[in-house]
C-alpha cells in the first residue's frame, strides 16, 4: 500500500515519500504528513532477532513506500556503517532503574546522527527518482545538534550545498567549535545575533516565499531541509525505539505484547513524535513522558491546552531543547484536530501572529497518553551527581534533564512500568556543565582538560569528534542579524 503525505495546512497538497523529502517544507509553510501509518508486518519475536539495519528496512519499506528494496538497503547501509563507534548503533544500557537508549554513538555524538546519516542518501536518491537537475540547498537552523550532524552527513555530497543558522550564543562551546571548524567545499555556517526561534522563524520564511523559490530556480538551485520537519530526517528516528523495544524483549527484560513508556527530552518535538508515530506502528508504548528544562512551552500546553510561545526565552545548560517554537508539535495538532488541515493553519496563524494558540477540550483530550514535565537547571546537575554517585553513569545535560522528569512521573504516579530514556548525546558534547555537576571546582580548568578529567572518571573513550577538534582550525567565522539571512544566503550562492 502506498503511503501518501499530505500537508498539515493544505488537504489538496499531496506528496509521494520522495517528493515529500525532496520539498522539505510544504507550501504554505506546511508539513507532509503520512495519510496512513502501516502497522509493522513483522513480529516482535523476528525483530528482536534482527540487527539495527534489518530493523531499519522494516520501518522504512512500510513508510517510504515509493522506493525499491535496493535503494532504500542502499540508504541504510551507507548511514549506518563504521561511522558509528558501535556495532550495535544504539546501545540499550540499563542504569539507576531504567533504560537508556544510547542515540549518540555517531560521527558528532549526538542523537541526530541516527537520521541525519542516512538523510543525504534519501534526498539525493530521491532527487535521481524525480528527475531533479537543480542543485540542493541545504537550509537548516539549528539549536545545536542538528547543524553539526547536517554539516557531516552533507560535507562533499555531489549536487547539495547546506547551509547552517545557529545562536551565536546559544550553543555550547564544543557545539560551535565542531560546526565552525566542519570541512567541505559546499559547506557554509552563520551564527545570527538572535535565537533559535529566529533561525528557525527565517528559514521557514525563506522556504514559504515562492517569489524566492522562483527566483532559486532560475540559478539551478532549490531549497530543502535536514530539520526535523523534514520527513526524511523523521521517519528514521521511528527505527529506534522500535529498535529498543526489541532489544528489551531480546534480553528478557519484557515479553512480546508487554507496554513500556518512553521518556523523551524534547525541544522541537521530532524525537517524542518519532516514538509516537512507532506506537502507531503497532509497538506497546503506554506513555510519553514529554521532558522539558526551563524553557517549558509544552510542559504548559500539556497541562493546560495553550500553547504560548510569548515568555523569557532562557538559556540554559541543555541548549538543545532552548526552543518556544516546537515545530514537529503541529504534525501532532493536525492528527488531534481530525487530520483537518483548516483547522490546523488557523491555529498556526494564531502562533504566528499572536504567539498563542488554545486547542478544544475534544482536542485535549486525545493527548492523555502524553505526560509533561520539566527539570530546572538545579536539578538537572543534582541528577548528574546522583546517578554518577550512585551508578557511576555519566550523562550529558538533556539526558539528565530526561531522568529528572522521569523521577517526577514515577513518584506522582507510582507507575513503574518498564521504561526507555533517550539519551540524546554524549556527555562529553557539554563537558563544562557535566563536570560542573559532579564537582564545581572543575570549572577551573580549560574546556579540553575536563574533556580528560570526563575520560578519567568514566572510562568512556574520548570520542573521534572530540579529538578532531582539539586543534582545528575555524573555517567558518559570519555573523549577521536575523534580518540578513536571505542576504547572507545569496552571498553563499553567488547570486
Amino acid at each position: 500500500m502506498e503511503v501518501i503525505y499530505r500537508s498539515t495546512r493544505n488537504a489538496n497538497e499531496t506528496a509521494t515519500a520522495s517528493q515529500a523529502i525532496l520539498k522539505g517544507l510544504a507550501n504554505e509553510g506546511g508539513l507532509f504528513v503520512p495519510d496512513t501509518i502501516p502497522s509493522l508486518d513483522v513480529s516482535i519475536e523476528a525483530l528482536a532477532d534482527m540487527n539495527y539495519q534489518e530493523i531499519a528496512y522494516e520501518v522504512l519499506k512500510l513508510m517510504l513506500t515509493d522506493f525499491s528494496e535496493e535503494e532504500l538497503k542502499y540508504c541504510i547501509n551507507s548511514a549506518y556503517d563504521k561511522k558509528f563507534d558501535t556495532p550495535v548503533i544504539a546501545p540499550l544500557v540499563n542504569k539507576a532503574g531504567a533504560n537508556y537508549l544510547e542515540l549518540f554513538h555517531g560521527s558528532t555524538i549526538a542523537f541526530k546522527d541516527m537520521a541525519l546519516s542516512i538523510l543525504p542518501y534519501l534526498l539525493t536518491t530521491s532527487a535521481k527518482k524525480n528527475g531533479v537537475e537543480n542543485e540542493i540547498v541545504i537550509l537548516t537552523a539549528t539549536s545545536g545538534d542538528t547543524g553539526k550532524a547536517a554539516l557531516a552527513g552533507f560535507a562533499d555530497v555531489p549536487g547539495t550545498k547546506i547551509i547552517v543558522f545557529y545562536p551565536k550564543n546559544g550553543v555550547s562551546p564544543i557545539q560551535e567549535k565542531q560546526m565552525v571548524t566542519q570541512k567541505g567545499d559546499n559547506t557554509f555556517v552563520v551564527g545570527i545575533t538572535g535565537n533559535f526561534d529566529d533561525a528557525q522563524t527565517g528559514v521557514k520564511k525563506m522556504f514559504s516565499d515562492t517569489e524566492l523559490a522562483a527566483y532559486m530556480n532560475e540559478k539551478g538551485y532549490q531549497f530543502s531541509s535536514a530539520n526535523s520537519i523534514n520527513i526524511g530526517r523523521l521517519v528514521p528516528q521511528i527505527v529506534y525505539y522500535v529498535y529498543a523495544y526489541s532489544r528489551l524483549v531480546a534480553n528478557g527484560s519484557i515479553k512480546a505484547g508487554d507496554k513500556i513508556n518512553v521518556v523523551v527530552p524534547t525541544g522541537n518535538f521530532g524525537n517524542i513524535l518519532a516514538a509516537y508515530y512507532a506506537k502507531e506502528m503497532g509497538l506497546p508504548i503506554a506513555k510519553f513522558i514529554c521532558a522539558s528544562n526551563d524553557n517549558k512551552v509544552l510542559y504548559d500546553f500539556f497541562k493546560t491546552g495553550t500553547y504560548d510561545r510569548n515568555r523569557e526565552f532562557i538559556l540554559t545548560t541543555s541548549p538543545s531543547m532552548d526552543i518556544l517554537i516546537s515545530s514537529n508539535l503541529e504534525r501532532l495538532i493536525y492528527k488531534i484536530a481530525g487530520n483537518d488541515a483548516q483547522k490546523n493553519a488557523e491555529l498556526m496563524r494564531k502562533l504566528s501572529s499572536e504567539g498563542v494558540y488554545t486547542i478544544t477540550d475534544e482536542m485535549k483530550a486525545k493527548l492523555d497518553e502524553f505526560y509533561g514535565g520539566y527539570a530546572t537547571e538545579d536539578e538537572t546537575a543534582q541528577t548528574i551527581n546522583r546517578i554518577y554517585n550512585s551508578d557511576g553513569y555519566i550523562m550529558d545535560t538533556h539526558t539528565a534533564v530526561a531522568a529528572t522528569v522521569y523521577d517526577k512521573y514515577v513518584n506522582e504516579t507510582g507507575d513503574k512500568t518498564p521504561t526507555v530514556i533517550a539519551s540524546t548525546a554524549s556527555p562529553y558534547k557539554f563537558t563544562r556543565s557535566v563536570m560542573n555537576a559532579i564537582d564545581k571546582a572543575y570549572d577551573a580548568k580549560t574546556d579540553f582538560e575536563l574533556v580528560d578529567e570526563l575520560n578519567r572518571l568514566s572510562g568512556v573513550s574520548v570520542p573521534q569528534a572530540i579529538e578532531d577538534i582539539r586543534s582545528a582550525a575555524v573555517l567558518h567565522d559570519t555573523v549577521c542579524d536575523k534580518e540578513d539571512m536571505l542576504k547572507v544566503v545569496k552571498e553563499f550562492l553567488k547570486i
